[in-house]
């Protein structure tokens, strides 16, 4: 985890350097309704490459957003979830869905 020193000073740009990557909030928003692979990712969020996701999902892990479990099984199953932290960004990203439905609905 960073430590409070190497954050930007700004509350909102914090925010956004956690979390402000597309993929991070895709990969936030589907994490939401359950942990999931690794590999399932990869399907799920068409466009991404397996190092962008490697790297944006080492990243939430570094910053307490993530929680890795790899399982002692042949073949390995790695499992990503939302920690508590993580979780606590819940209402965040339900706010931006409201408001892109909103932006959509009001679209001619």
């Amino acid at each position: 985890m960073r430590t409070r020193e190497e954050m930007p000073a700004c509350p909102v740009a914090t925010t956004v350097q956690l979390i402000g990557s597309k993929w991070k909030l895709l990969i936030l928003c589907n994490l939401l309704a359950r942990p999931w692979r690794f590999n399932e990712r990869k399907k799920d969020l068409a466009g991404i490459s397996q190092k962008v996701l490697s790297d944006s999902l080492r990243s939430m892990e570094e910053d307490g957003l993530v929680a890795r479990t790899v399982y002692p099984e042949v073949p390995p199953r790695v499992e990503y979830r939302l920690t508590d932290l993580g979780e606590s960004l819940r209402p965040i990203l339900d706010a931006m869905q409201r408001w892109g439905e909103g932006y959509k609905a009001s679209l001619r």
